[in-house]
């Protein structure tokens, strides 16, 4: 997979702009503050219709335009893909090759990216929440069906913590069954993908930290939950395990029970990271958690998505730079960095200057 052509209208600091990427690695270079960054994440946003960096779509318009257009050329073994999107105030259009999508979910994953940078240390250091995050964007741009079921898991528990501010507590107790036989059932779709999911993450996610360490270190994921393996038989337990906990739901006003509340377990040498590992040793762990989604997608596609590292060379010493660029043979990079001469030692590459939101040419 690769993306050849991306231009940008009235995002972030662009006012417009387009941008002609190789095979191979492109750096975008510049001093700070100057749209580097801002570029990586459009092609991330037209990959996944989100954003990594925040919450809500009207503050990728650029200040004073009433609306952001994004579109990109892309190609993948099957051919060549058009992207589009269009940014207002307080609705977007998304276009595959022209047409319109009605659905995100059929948006998302056509091209597919894994983004990288020290904001990425979130998902080793923060709370379940920056996981949960890794683990919904992964695992929906290579399952359409784990897509729809977040979606639609996500509007039903929105539903039954309305229901749980009721000031009538009989209502409450006579509809909660209603929306958990549904809340079970697209939980179970989420659960078993997850475990899937990790079951492939977690061996090479471990090689890839051997690799970056020199095998000093060793990684572990694992998913914090224990669940049947049958889809019907998780729906089941859930079912239960919602019942049991009305009373304290009730009490708190929202939803203490399933797969939006669980975690990854993150380990290194077996001690939690989140609680014990260095900067270093975060940063490494969550950089080798990106490779091994890179792998995933290699695998599952057939071909390697797009990777995309932002201001990440200057976060590591010598020896983990060649080692990162050695896993880069093969896969389209889009790299930002200040100068690139300290971080690519010689290797060949596209070099676009980014100066104020403009290439420099």
């Amino acid at each position: 997979m690769r993306i050849k052509k991306l231009n940008l209208q009235n995002f972030r600091n662009y006012e417009e702009e387009t941008f002609e990427f190789t095979d191979g690695v492109n750096v975008l270079v510049g001093k700070n503050a100057q749209g580097k960054t801002n570029c990586a994440e459009a092609v991330f946003y037209l990959c996944t219709g989100a954003s990594l960096r925040i919450r809500h779509d009207r503050q990728l318009i650029r200040k004073g335009a009433e609306c952001a257009c994004l579109s990109a050329e892309t190609e993948c073994r099957y051919g060549k893909i058009a992207l589009e999107a269009e940014i207002y105030e307080n609705r977007r259009e998304l276009r595959l090759n022209g047409a319109r999508v009605a659905r995100a979910v059929d948006f998302l994953g056509n091209m597919k990216s894994v983004f990288f940078s020290p904001g990425e240390l979130r998902i080793v250091q923060d709370g379940p929440d920056e996981r949960r995050r890794f683990l919904n964007l992964s695992i929906s741009q290579t399952s359409k069906n784990y897509a729809s079921a977040l979606l639609r898991y996500n509007k039903i528990l929105d539903q039954r913590n309305n229901l749980l501010k009721e000031k009538d507590v009989s209502v409450i107790f006579e509809t909660l069954p209603v929306w958990d036989e549904q809340l079970a059932r697209y939980a179970a779709v989420l659960i078993r993908h997850r475990e899937e999911y990790l079951e492939q993450l977690s061996p090479l996610a471990a090689d890839a930290h051997a690799f970056l360490t020199d095998g000093a270190e060793r990684l572990e994921l694992g998913f914090d939950g224990t669940y049947p393996s049958e889809e019907g038989e998780i729906a089941e337990k859930l079912l239960r395990e919602l019942e049991n906990a009305y009373e304290r739901d009730v009490r708190l006003g929202y939803t203490t029970v399933g797969p939006h509340r669980d975690d990854i377990r993150v380990l290194i040498d077996g001690s939690d990271a989140r609680g014990y590992a260095s900067q270093g040793q975060t940063r490494t762990a969550a950089l080798s958690m990106k490779l091994a989604e890179l792998e995933i997608f290699k695998r599952l596609s057939g071909e390697a998505p797009v990777l995309i590292l932002d201001d990440v060379m200057s976060e590591l010493d010598l020896a983990r730079r060649k080692k990162l660029l050695a896993r880069t043979e093969g896969v389209q990079c889009i790299l930002t960095c200040t100068h690139a001469e300290r971080v690519l030692y010689g290797k060949a590459c596209n070099k676009i200057r980014i100066s104020g939101g403009k290439i420099v040419k």
